[in-house]
């Protein structure tokens, strides 16, 4: 307390120093105009008479009267600069002086001056050192009456000596400390031949003869001082680690202080987020939920345009969507278009092994929310800890479930008149609460799904501000070929993309690298050293071909892109077609053209090299082919026998394969499914006898060039190859 108080008169006098001195300068200048206008005023009355005289003399007189007066300004200016100058090294001086740091650098100097005295003896005789013969002469003469054995030394004094080494005073606090001076008196001191002084039989039969005194020395005695600091050494060492504990379990806390006594502090930031830089310019590909969030963003700008027509914004908006869609970035593009607090938390952050830790952070982070009010509160992987409760093991008493509870009264506690909005995002709404999602915490459900191409191809556009493109770059393409992915993996495309034309030494992004990189996302990247034996090569290149022939004449809607027999992931060659336009419904049309182009390779393989020499490569065909089928006998009840039935297990009883129908019927659906496979199969083969000679044409390009573009396969099925 008396630091600060010290502190705080240095900084009183600091301020008060610059107000005197500058009603000192104020007065000077007061003084200094008084006589000016005394000037002014005898000028005035001087000009009266000479009013006859040319007006020349009196512009040349007024001219050197500004002129003085601007050499005294800058006399003042300059004055002041320095007085200014000499203020702040002044006050500099003065505010870096710390009583504590002279305290420590006391304390420091006293210790260097003291340590090497507390690590030595305190010397208090002068010695001699002599022989070990010369020792028992000097015992035999009568020299030495008395001996002392002190660390293989033996020494010897005077018998009028004793005395003074029997009244030595080691009691006093100067000796103590070790500052007692030395006293003088001077002994002999010789080395013994032996480990102590009773087994030197020579030397006691000397002492004993000549009738010395064999006194025993006391054993040295460490100064006061040293004594003291090695007792608080410990303490000290014990006290420092705690100190050092305490302060690494805080660093992982979101407030100040150590972690142990911040547990229940949310982690979220004190004033929210900084204002992100996010805005709805970069969304894309998600017009509907954009435009519900606006209205979350007009409600925070201007509350009273809807409290005037009572209207009341949503307390909560839930954001439901797959992985990757961009469920946090909106959030990020609301806060950064509203200019409000922003706190954000995961769902996992509640969760902790102590119970009432969730709680109490949820009631913290509403606690801050209130206080910077209006404001966002996101809540990302609410699925974490909003998931339906009485399902976990600790029943009622469960930390999740207790923290779900606080949740839930927080945000049905919010008063009409607070602009707090609670954004939640999670891609498995189908374990969340009822209670969390019910209208008065969640009122509103954004779903954001997955774009579309045009969707896809504004996301691209996006993510391709910063980058430079060659002219052939069409990202009308690129959308087209990623059909189901997110903006996520879209912007990964790019950035693959990106990477590829700075890894050949290009400035620029060109098409046969965005096309490389969508590729590379989906399938995974080429493995172009692989060994792959001819007679494979060849097996693979008929598999491919006979895909795009049966795709080319089928048609319906989809076209061939790309032919190759360069293995990528775990395939040795692919047949990649896009769709002309997306649909989001699908006739029974086109789902059997589906299955026949699926069967195009295995039908391809067995006209080539026959029945018995067909390959495993058609596993993953044959699975997607089934599953259709499966679909339209099950699901989307297409078949004359069936009709619209749905055969399939219940979406409750899905795990348990629960099927609501007999064996009998399960017989004849299986039949069904045979019936499909085994027509579309056929299909596909007599597709490729029929384009025989395409089929040889094709194949025998591929092997060439290992990768056919869709607009010469078409060329080649036109006779328009040249």
């Amino acid at each position: 307390m008396k630091d600060n108080q010290f502190e705080d008169e240095d900084l009183k006098n600091d301020s008060q120093i610059p107000e005197n001195e500058e009603n000192k300068i104020n007065e000077e200048e007061k003084v200094n105009e008084e006589p000016k206008q005394e000037e002014k005023n005898e000028d005035k009355k001087e000009e009266e008479p000479k009013q006859e005289e040319p007006k020349k003399e009196e512009d040349s007189e007024k001219e050197e009267n500004k002129q003085e007066e601007e050499k005294k300004e800058e006399k003042r200016y300059n004055n002041r600069r320095e007085e200014e100058k000499k203020k702040v090294i002044g006050k500099a001086v003065r505010v870096n002086f710390n009583f504590k740091g002279l305290l420590m650098l006391v304390f420091i100097i006293t210790l260097f001056v003291v340590a090497p005295k507390l690590m030595e003896e305190s010397k208090t005789q002068d010695y001699v050192d002599i022989s070990y013969s010369d020792f028992i002469k000097n015992i035999e003469t009568k020299k030495i009456g008395v001996v002392e054995e002190k660390d293989g030394y033996v020494y010897g004094y005077k018998a009028n000596e004793v005395k003074y080494l029997d009244n030595k005073s080691n009691n006093s606090l100067k000796s103590k400390l070790g500052f007692d001076s030395k006293t003088g008196v001077q002994g002999l001191k010789a080395r013994l031949i032996t480990n102590r002084l009773g087994e030197d039989s020579n030397l006691m039969a000397v002492i004993n003869e000549n009738g010395a005194l064999i006194q025993s020395a006391e054993p040295p005695q460490p100064s006061l001082l040293l004594s003291i600091v090695l007792s608080l050494l410990p303490y000290v060492i014990m006290i420092g680690l705690l100190v050092f504990m305490m302060n690494r379990m805080g660093k992982g806390s979101g407030g100040g202080g150590p972690q142990i006594f911040n547990m229940g502090k949310s982690k979220a930031k004190e004033n929210g987020e900084n204002i992100s830089d996010v805005t709805f310019a970069d969304v894309a590909g998600i017009e509907e939920a954009k435009q519900e969030l606006k209205e979350v963003v007009d409600f925070l700008k201007e509350p009273e345009k809807f409290r005037k027509i009572g209207a009341k914004i949503p307390k909560g908006v839930l954001l439901l969507g797959e992985p990757g869609t961009g469920k946090t970035l909106l959030a990020k593009a609301v806060a950064g278009e509203a200019k409000v607090p922003f706190f954000s938390m995961s769902g996992s952050e509640f969760v902790e092994m102590f119970v009432g830790v969730g709680a109490s952070r949820v009631r913290d982070l509403f606690g801050k929310a209130r206080k910077n009010a209006p404001c966002i509160v996101f809540i990302d992987e609410i699925d974490a800890v909003g998931r339906k409760r009485g399902t976990g093991q600790g029943g009622g008493n469960d930390e999740r479930e207790q923290t779900l509870n606080q949740l839930l009264v927080e945000m049905d506690g919010f008063g009409t008149d607070e602009t707090i909005i609670v954004l939640a995002a999670t891609n498995r709404a189908d374990v969340l609460d009822k209670a969390l999602r019910r209208p008065g915490r969640f009122d509103r459900q954004v779903v954001v799904e997955m774009p579309d191409v045009r969707g896809r191809e504004e996301i691209l556009k996006v993510h391709a501000k910063n980058k430079k493109f060659a002219p052939d770059v069409d990202l009308k393409i690129i959308a087209k070929k990623t059909a189901g992915m997110a903006g996520a993996d879209l912007a990964n495309i790019l950035n693959e993309g990106a990477i590829l034309a700075a890894r050949a030494g290009r400035t620029e992004i060109t098409m046969a690298d965005l096309e490389e990189a969508s590729e590379k996302v989906k399938m995974g990247p080429e493995r172009k050293s692989k060994v792959v034996p001819e007679d494979e090569k060849r097996m693979v290149a008929y598999h491919e071909v006979g895909h795009g022939i049966v795709g080319y004449i089928i048609g319906g809607g989809d076209r061939v892109h790309k032919i190759t027999m360069i293995p990528r992931g775990p395939a040795g060659g692919y047949t990649l077609s896009l769709p002309e336009e997306e649909k989001s419904f699908h006739s029974k049309k086109y789902m059997l053209d589906r299955i026949a182009r699926y069967f195009g390779g295995r039908a391809a393989e067995e006209i080539i090299f026959g029945k018995e020499n067909i390959t495993d490569g058609a596993g993953s065909d044959i699975y997607y082919a089934t599953l259709i089928a499966k679909d339209i006998v099950t699901k989307y009840g297409m078949t004359e026998k069936f009709g619209p039935v749905f055969l399939e297990a219940t979406e409750e009883d899905y795990m348990l394969q629960r099927k609501y129908y007999s064996e009998q019927t399960g017989k004849e659906v299986d039949d069904e499914i045979r019936k499909i496979i085994t027509e579309q199969y056929s299909r596909a083969k007599n597709i490729l006898l029929e384009n025989r000679e395409k089929l040889e044409e094709v194949t025998t390009i591929l092997l060439e060039k290992e990768t056919i573009m869709g607009d010469e396969f078409e060329a080649i099925m036109r006779n328009e190859h040249i």
